[in-house]
C-alpha cells in the first residue's frame, strides 16, 4: 500500500512534568502528517474552504505503545485505509527513531461537509482522484516521504 511519511522533532511543549508526550499531541501529529500529506498533493484545504466545503473528524482513535520525550525524532506514516463516497478513513503510525520503537497507531475517519447546511456532502472529485492510488496495494516503492524542520 501506497503511504506518506513526515518527520520532526517533539517539542518541549509537546511533554508534560515527566518530560513524556501528551497523549493528547498524537492527534496533532497525526493533523500534521495529514496537512503536509495534503501539501505534498497540492491540495490547499482553504480553497475548499471558501467554497464551503469542510472535513470535521467523526471517529478518532490512538493506541499509545511506546512513550516518545522531548527532541525525540518521530516519523508518522500516513495511509489510506478507505474512501467513501463521503468518508475517508486514514491510518496513522508513529514511530520514535530515536528509540527505535513503534510509539503509537491509530486513525481518524473525515467527511465531506456542506458548511453552511453542516450536512455530508460527496467527497470533491479532485481529491478523491489523488487518493486512489494510495489506496491500491501496492509496492513498498510507493512510499512518499516528506521531512520538515522543527
Amino acid at each position: 500500500m501506497k503511504s506518506f511519511s513526515v518527520q520532526f522533532r517533539v517539542s518541549w511543549v509537546e511533554t508534560d512534568a515527566a518530560n513524556v508526550v501528551h497523549f493528547s499531541n498524537y492527534f496533532r501529529y497525526f493533523e500534521r502528517a495529514e496537512e503536509e500529506f495534503y501539501n505534498s498533493l497540492g491540495i490547499d484545504f482553504q480553497s475548499f474552504s471558501s467554497s464551503g466545503i469542510w472535513f470535521p473528524r467523526i471517529e478518532a482513535y490512538c493506541r499509545y505503545l511506546s512513550p516518545c520525550k522531548f527532541n525525540d525524532l518521530i516519523e508518522v506514516t500516513l495511509q489510506i485505509d478507505e474512501i467513501r463516497e463521503k468518508a475517508i478513513r486514514y491510518r496513522f503510525i508513529v514511530n520514535n527513531l530515536t528509540s527505535g520503537k513503534k510509539a503509537a497507531e491509530g486513525y481518524f475517519v473525515i467527511v465531506s461537509a456542506n458548511i453552511k447546511e453542516n450536512q455530508a456532502i460527496p467527497l470533491p472529485r479532485e481529491i478523491v482522484e489523488k487518493l486512489k492510488a494510495f489506496c491500491s496495494k501496492n509496492t513498498k516503492s510507493n512510499h512518499m516521504s516528506f521531512t520538515t524542520q522543527g
